[in-house]
């Protein structure tokens, strides 16, 4: 299931997570409208965020993989929470791991 949280650099104030587009911009745009009247603030962001409330666009790309991963493994026990469980962030570890050395391998055998 997909987070995503609004973030004023302005106000400094950060949105609950919502789980759908049209309640982000509803959010957005609720926000604009009563602390800023209608006018959009230098530097908002809007993005989708992990289970742990990060964004994904501030990871190096393979966090936002092994991130996206274990709240895939997360989300299979419990879709609306929040964390990761412990078992998910190791699951994760061990498939991208593996994935690793399986590639490793293939290039190793193909030399």
């Amino acid at each position: 299931m997909r987070r995503y949280r609004y973030r004023c650099t302005v106000c400094r104030t950060t949105s609950p997570v919502v789980h759908e587009l049209d309640d982000l911009a509803a959010e957005g745009a609720t926000h604009r409208q009563a602390l800023h009247g209608g006018h959009i603030p230098d530097d908002e962001t809007a993005g989708q965020v992990d289970r742990l409330g990060r964004w994904y666009a501030a990871h190096s790309p393979l966090i936002a993989l092994h991130a996206r991963v274990a709240d895939a493994l997360s989300d299979l026990h419990d879709a609306k929470a929040m964390g990761h469980y412990w078992w998910a962030t190791a699951g994760a570890t061990v498939l991208l791991g593996s994935a690793a050395a399986l590639t490793l391998a293939l290039i190793t055998a193909v030399l």
